[in-house]
């Protein structure tokens, strides 16, 4: 099983070990641009063409809280109905 597969796998289960990294790698890999943080805010942005935008904070413990999670979860099962063609 590939890296991005295990990924995924920890997404689509809501694993809560997740962190930061892991769920930018995804939407990075899905089609969303990230933008870094201005003005010394610690929350990243990710955009994609057609989709709403989803706004992660950079936590400075280890894991991301379940909700952000959540909403990354929709994000590649919206990507993976489709074929895992670029919506």
């Amino acid at each position: 099983m590939s890296q991005w597969d295990k990924i995924i796998e920890e997404i689509l289960k809501i694993n809560r070990i997740l962190r930061f990294e892991d769920l930018a790698k995804a939407l990075v890999k899905i089609g969303y641009t990230q933008y870094q943080p201005k003005g010394g805010s610690s929350h990243h942005t990710f955009r994609k063409k057609h989709c709403l935008p989803i706004t992660l904070p950079k936590p400075k413990g280890v894991h991301m809280d379940i909700v952000y999670i959540r909403i990354v979860r929709d994000a590649v099962e919206a990507y993976l109905s489709n074929g895992g063609e670029k919506l």
